[in-house]
């Protein structure tokens, strides 16, 4: 198995978990997702390179959120 392979795998499981995470929170605490969406100001790429992208991944964080919410976590 390729490194490229096991980094996808395990983005996959990473992101299956924390929206489990997120949907169990939230469902117990509401206001996780205002909480999280709220908080991307501070959201950036740590690249130092010239494919360092701060918005694309504040864009990549607003999906999951909005994902979320769709799913009827809020």
């Amino acid at each position: 198995m390729t490194d490229a392979i096991q980094t996808r795998r395990r983005e996959i499981a990473t992101e299956h978990l924390l929206f489990k995470l997120i949907e169990y929170v939230e469902a117990n605490h509401p206001g996780l997702l205002d909480f999280l969406e709220a908080s991307l100001d501070h959201l950036g790429d740590p690249a130092d390179g010239a494919d360092k992208d701060d918005e694309a991944v504040r864009q990549i964080a607003r999906r999951m959120i909005a994902g979320a919410r769709r799913q009827g976590v809020h």
